[in-house]
């Protein structure tokens, strides 16, 4: 959310950046509003000059004997009329609140202008691609062959877009979670927590699902409740309505959920194996911050994610998203894409974003180290995506003889240095 009074004053500013989004704003509605609204208080206030004149002037009189009853009853209309007007002023700020909720955040000023996905650009890379001798397969074939990936008895059970994980497929997601978990609170400098996997409207609306997201989330019938598209969602709005004392942040936090995503506008993009599923486990990072911090922090939050990578010996890339391309929140955005040999190419693990104070302004948590209270900073970033982590694992590290070596880190987890098909549920 946009401050309504800083959006007033630089209209014409935010307008022509906001316009690298590709987003048109009305800026002449907005403007007619904006008369409206000057106009009343200009009213109100010329009107309330004239009552406290008036009422000097009944005082006077009354002193004098004189009947003031028609001087009484027109500053009752004028008094009517004040309060019409300030009804009118409500009105005009309720309006133009509705329309702030529809805006995205204005990009900061380094991210690259652009139209597209193609626009974006790549700041550093990690690793090389693996040469196979033999032909790699995508993971939706050596997933079954292993025995540990299911998609038939998934369908069966829910629909498409799901999948079922057998044996050392399922301990491999699990093992990926505690991994991560570990790696962030013990090196990285983040504290667990465990939100609730169902949140109210309030929480989606001060991150910035709602209102314009709702087709992609799934609602529960006959509630105001929604399952959780992203940790990023409870785990921000833990601080919903709070003020966070200043030597406090930046506040580190972490948390394993399962997403939901009813991913109403991706149909046909990804449609084979467990890229882009309705159900998907997530570790998600997430700070509170001063702003004179967020650019530094949104740097270190971003290796984070990218050490997980490291340590598990994957290739990828960070890109930084272009201002077409970025998601409605953000102000700046880095997408780590880990190198994906059954797609023969890159695809996104970890989004890592700084919302400035666009979130903390909807959700209302400041922080206070002086006499004033601010809004915060907030960031979040995967650290990582653990489904298509595990796809990653599978596909990169498969051998010729249609087995995955586990790597090195994770075999304490799995207690297993290899997945083969004899180690798979039959």
């Amino acid at each position: 959310m946009h401050d309504l009074g800083a959006f007033r004053a630089n209209i014409d500013a935010i307008a022509s950046r906001l316009a690298t989004r590709g987003l048109v704003l009305p800026v002449e509605q907005f403007k007619e509003l904006d008369v409206r609204r000057r106009a009343a208080i200009t009213e109100a206030e010329q009107l309330r000059a004239a009552q406290n004149a008036q009422s000097r002037e009944v005082a006077q009189l009354r002193k004098a004997g004189t009947d003031t009853t028609a001087l009484q009853q027109a500053s009752r209309v004028m008094g009517d009329r004040v309060t019409e007007l300030g009804k009118s002023v409500e009105e005009v700020d309720a309006a133009f609140r509705e329309m702030l909720a529809g805006i995205p955040n204005v990009p900061h000023e380094s991210v690259p202008v652009g139209k597209t996905e193609h626009d974006n650009v790549v700041i550093r890379t990690f690793g090389t691609p693996p040469v196979f001798d033999f032909e790699p397969k995508a993971h939706w074939d050596l997933g079954p062959e292993l025995g540990i990936l299911d998609f038939d008895r998934a369908a069966k059970v829910t629909g498409a877009r799901f999948a079922v994980y057998w044996g050392l497929g399922a301990k491999l997601e699990r093992a990926l979670i505690n991994f991560m978990l570990d790696t962030h609170t013990r090196e990285h400098g983040y504290t667990e927590v465990l939100p609730p996997f169902v949140v109210n409207s309030a929480s989606l609306y001060g991150t910035g699902q709602l209102p314009k997201f709702a087709e992609d989330l799934f609602k529960l019938e006959k509630s105001d409740y929604w399952l959780i598209p992203t940790a990023e969602v409870p785990v921000t709005n833990l601080f919903r309505d709070e003020t966070l004392e200043a030597d406090k942040l930046p506040i580190s936090l972490c948390a394993y959920t399962p997403c939901f995503r009813s991913e109403a506008g991706s149909y046909g993009r990804d449609v084979r194996g467990i890229i882009r599923q309705h159900q998907f486990q997530k570790v998600e990072m997430v700070k509170f911050v001063s702003p004179d911090q967020s650019y530094d922090q949104l740097e270190r939050l971003t290796d984070d994610a990218e050490d997980i990578l490291r340590r598990l010996g994957l290739p990828f890339r960070t890109i930084v998203l272009c201002t077409g391309d970025m998601g409605f929140s953000a102000a700046k955005t880095y997408d780590i894409e880990v190198w994906l040999p059954g797609q023969n190419g890159y695809k996104e693990i970890s989004s890592c974003s700084n919302f400035e104070a666009f979130q903390a302004r909807r959700a209302n948590i400041r922080y206070k180290g002086g006499k004033k209270a601010e809004l915060v900073h907030t960031l979040n970033g995967s650290g990582l995506a653990v489904g298509r982590t595990w796809v990653a694992i599978v596909e990169n590290y498969q051998q010729k003889d249609g087995s995955v070596v586990i790597p090195e880190v994770l075999r304490p987890y799995l207690n297993a240095e290899r997945i083969t098909a004899s180690a798979a549920l039959k």
